[in-house]
């Protein structure tokens, strides 16, 4: 009833269906709970997309808050002292611990979780997955690509 799967399957949606998108990233609680994802705790959910110049990535300072409903139980990382403080004074340091290097332009969000308002992230598509149905393209989707420390699989990586 909730993990990441749940949150795969919104992400790919959003994905293929532009109709969907354009619900998640309007009001992400009504989108979600369509699809029969809702959550009983933080009833506010926000979708951050990312772009080619821009790079969301969430964190709870306070505590661990965190969308169980579309990304399971936060992971231990989440809801240490050290990602909650690193991740607002030193993102690009943080993503570059877990393996991801962007574009030295690039612009990093900081979204701060809390009991009323969630965050998930929109990751970008991978290139090359054009007409992949929406089971595929789900399992490129990471629980860390939600939370914006990590990107989607690509598609060279997704192959057999």
């Amino acid at each position: 009833r909730i993990g990441p799967h749940n949150g795969a399957r919104v992400v790919a949606r959003a994905w293929d269906e532009p109709e969907f998108r354009a619900r998640l990233l309007e009001d992400a609680t009504e989108a979600v709970n369509s699809m029969g994802l809702s959550s009983p705790v933080g009833s506010h959910l926000i979708a951050a997309e990312n772009t080619e110049t821009t790079h969301n990535m969430v964190v709870c300072t306070l505590c661990s808050c965190y969308p169980w409903e579309v990304l399971g139980l936060p992971p231990t990382w989440y809801k240490s002292a050290p990602y909650r403080a690193r991740a607002v004074i030193d993102p690009k340091g943080v993503l570059a611990d877990f393996g991801v290097t962007l574009p030295e332009d690039t612009n990093i969000r900081v979204w701060d979780s809390t009991a009323e308002t969630r965050f998930i992230v929109l990751p970008l598509r991978p290139d090359g997955t054009e007409g992949w149905d929406q089971e595929k393209l789900a399992a490129l989707v990471t629980r860390d690509s939600m939370v914006g420390t990590g990107l989607a699989t690509s598609a060279d990586e997704a192959a057999p």
